[in-house]
């Protein structure tokens, strides 16, 4: 068994090689969401308990579709949820 040594500019080396093949592959994949959420999804998404979102459901708030029992809410309206009820700050000011 032959013994290699190696060397700080080996792994600076590896180390660039990692983060340069890292970066490629982040920039090259697209960033996948799920169009489709179950409850429990929603419910750690938005971290609200099951009865909140019973209520987003029964006053209209947040559609949803039920198939076999199971309900499924849509991606894209939770983010027209949560950005029709942004709230932009007001900056306070210095005294």
């Amino acid at each position: 068994m032959a013994i290699e040594v190696i060397t700080r500019e080996d792994l600076n080396e590896f180390r660039s090689l990692l983060l340069n093949d890292l970066k490629e592959i982040i920039q090259t994949k697209p960033q996948q969401t799920k169009q489709w959420l179950k409850s429990n999804e929603v419910r750690k998404l938005l971290n609200i308990s099951p009865g909140t979102l019973q209520n987003l459901r029964i006053n209209g708030t947040l559609t949803y579709t039920k198939i076999g029992g199971i309900m499924y809410y849509d991606n894209s309206d939770i983010d027209k949820l949560l950005n029709g009820n942004k709230v932009n700050a007001i900056p306070t000011l210095l005294k």
